[in-house]
């Protein structure tokens, strides 16, 4: 496989983890801030683990998320 076949194919998983890690999270601060359970302003950490156990991967990344 070629290094541009495998950006490809990378690339194509990440657009897709991409766009459905943002709608679950936009779905679930929007409710939070609905709720109360979250205020404007606030700041939380979110986590995503990405692993491919045939490959040994297995990397979480954490980031804050300011909700203004």
């Amino acid at each position: 496989m070629s290094d541009a076949a495998v950006k490809t194919a990378v690339g194509q998983f990440l657009k897709n983890v991409n766009f459905t890690a943002q709608r679950e999270l936009e779905k679930v601060v929007r409710n939070a801030l609905a709720s109360g359970k979250l205020l404007p302003g606030e700041v939380l950490t979110a986590s995503v683990t990405l692993a491919a156990e045939k490959i040994d991967l297995n990397v979480t990344i954490f980031s804050k998320i300011e909700v203004r």
